[in-house]
């Protein structure tokens, strides 16, 4: 039997969970509620236990929320998730809403022209989140108020438990950095930035500082916890203490101090300030708290983030390694895909545990990093989408496959998206790819000056598409951790992303193209920030970044246009398939050598 970790729920289960909602509502005197997919530790990631939104309207995206009022329940998404939702969901209940076009307070403003109650779970929302929807209301007669119990929990009658995973050291060889000195370097900059501690909610940021891995969240190692770090380097982890063995308990040594999660609240209200705290992720109930024991609060961004996204030449090495092992597990796959596919006789559940199967034979996989997407046909529009037992469609010859999965290794975590045809490639699919392409090879050959974002990098994976007036609705590229959430910030190649790159920064290079109802198209590889080389000619004193790609699987030649590609595209992609043949052609069995050296043929 095919199995999913997440919550989930029919569509039709959705309405009469919705009225129960409501009748709670009005019990309480509330004109509405936001119902966010988000737990207390504010990661992107949830268990099982805080799927509230899945549970709720059916919608299993990882980004979105509901708003339930009296006569709508708007489920908010975005461009990633607008036709998934639609199949999701009640339609007769709830209504999907363009996310971010449309936002949730011009949104409450329409429907609820006479004012009303809004309820929200402070643990559950961020002080950004609440800020910006009550700024949007402000003159609408509109208040947002937060409740000590969530209504949805209370009508959740089999909610699960809170997980209680047990904890691993994460070793020094793969993590490189003592998380002792860790401490210290990050107690140091609190200290001269006089602030007298910072909390720390985020799943990802403690394992990393911490050194620690767990498996609290569906195929991401890490540990739900909250963290006080101090300016002295002293640390309170408040832990379930059945989650840690003597051997790790020794591991995090004197200068951690172990307390259980209900002392989180107390030790919050007896800190001296200032408190240095994440505005956008730390839960709105942590703020609450300091600002009711009368707690100088120094709003600034979790200490952890950019020090765990400038990866050091461990991660990095780790990293490498990681993607070679994955890289012979995923050509074994695609030998065995271009022989068995167009046969007709595959469904997507058996694409998705036989990739799998492939990743596991050599013994090293902890975890695939995500549910692996397997759309086929029109299901590879779905950006997002998982497959189940209703929708497991069967393979055609003449159409394409949109396979996007990852494995976590102890030294490193993979992410690869590959866009392949079943047999003879559509000729209504070639062009679009050769762009998607074209993107793709843009953004790995690109040199910017140090202090660019995300942002002034992003349209160069989409000039080809914009030309033929053809774009996607994903950012191009997302962090990723080493050895921890596949997702990771704060870096993105993103029109958003303000932050800029630095060296060691890890992140997906994703360009796509999705034609609802016919088919999708995407290409990933995971890319590294460095030092850009030395060129004649160049300004000595103007430093430059640039790329390392770090992904070595071939790319569908059937799906590709040559006539299309520039020279300079047509020799790095000549160029990259040689490197796949040099690189991962020992690591694999005679007969996917034979396949891949046909694969990587120059174009």
């Amino acid at each position: 039997m095919f199995q999913s970790f997440a919550v989930t729920a029919r569509p039709e289960q959705g309405p009469p969970r919705l009225a129960a909602l409501r009748a709670r509502l009005a019990e309480a005197g509330l004109d509405g509620f936001l119902v966010p997919r988000a737990d207390a530790h504010q990661g992107e990631y949830v268990a099982a236990r805080d799927e509230r939104l899945a549970w709720l309207t059916g919608f299993t995206g990882s980004a979105g929320f509901c708003l339930v009022l009296p006569k709508i329940a708007g489920v908010f998404v975005d461009g990633r998730y607008r036709t998934q939702v639609k199949a999701q969901v009640d339609l007769a209940d709830f209504t999907p809403v363009p996310w971010p076009d449309m936002k949730p307070g011009p949104w409450l403003t329409e429907q609820m022209p006479g004012g009303g109650r809004i309820g929200y779970d402070p643990w559950l929302a961020t002080e950004k989140e609440i800020a910006e929807i009550a700024a949007a209301v402000g003159g609408a007669g509109i208040t947002l108020e937060p409740v000590a119990d969530n209504p949805v929990d209370a009508i959740w009658p089999d909610q699960p438990a809170p997980p209680l995973a047990p904890v691993a050291i994460h070793p020094i060889e793969f993590a490189g950095e003592e998380a002792s000195d860790k401490r210290a370097r990050l107690a140091k900059g609190l200290a001269e930035a006089g602030q007298a501690a910072a909390v720390l909610t985020l799943p990802d940021g403690i394992c990393w500082l911490l050194n620690i891995r767990g498996a609290d969240v569906p195929r991401n190692p890490v540990v739900h916890a909250f963290a006080i770090l101090h300016g002295d380097g002293r640390l309170d982890l408040f832990i379930a203490p059945e989650k840690l063995d003597d051997t790790v308990r020794a591991h995090l040594g004197d200068g951690v101090v172990l307390h259980p999660p209900e002392a989180f609240a107390a030790a919050l209200a007896a800190l001296s300030g200032p408190v240095r705290i994440d505005p956008g992720s730390t839960p709105l109930r942590v703020i609450h708290i300091l600002e009711e024991a009368g707690i100088d609060i120094a709003r600034a961004e979790d200490p952890t983030l950019l020090p765990k996204a400038r990866k050091n030449a461990a991660e990095i090495a780790g990293t490498v390694e990681a993607h070679l092992r994955d890289a012979a597990a995923m050509i074994e796959f695609l030998a065995w895909f271009d022989t068995a596919a167009p046969s007709g006789g595959l469904r997507e559940i058996d694409v998705v545990k036989a990739l799998e199967g492939y990743r596991r034979r050599a013994n090293e996989l902890r975890d695939i990093s995500f549910e692996t997407i397997c759309g086929s046909g029109p299901h590879g529009a779905i950006m997002h989408y998982r497959v189940t037992e209703e929708t497991n469609r069967r393979l055609h010859p003449g159409e394409i496959v949109v396979i996007d999965s990852g494995g976590q290794y102890l030294d490193g975590t993979t992410d690869i998206t590959r866009t392949v045809a079943v047999g003879p490639a559509p000729d209504a699919a070639r062009a679009p790819f050769t762009r998607v392409l074209q993107g793709m090879i843009a953004m790995s050959r690109l040199r910017w000056p140090v202090g660019l974002a995300g942002r002034d990098l992003d349209a160069l994976a989409r000039y080809p598409l914009w030309l033929a007036g053809q774009d996607f609705n994903h950012g191009t590229g997302h962090g990723v951790g080493a050895y921890l959430s596949v997702h990771e910030g704060p870096q993105r190649l993103s029109r958003v992303s303000h932050v800029p790159l630095e060296a060691g920064m890890i992140l997906s290079n994703e360009p796509g193209y999705y034609r609802e109802g016919a088919f999708g198209i995407r290409i990933e590889n995971l890319i590294v920030v460095e030092p850009a080389p030395d060129l004649a000619g160049a300004d000595p004193e103007r430093r430059m970044l640039a790329f390392r790609t770090l992904t070595f699987v071939p790319i569908d030649r059937r799906l590709i246009l040559p006539e299309m590609l520039a020279p300079a595209e047509r020799d790095w992609l000549d160029r990259y398939h040689a490197r796949v043949l040099e690189l991962v052609g020992p690591r694999v069995g005679d007969a996917a050598r034979a396949w891949l050296e046909s694969a990587t043929a120059p174009i």
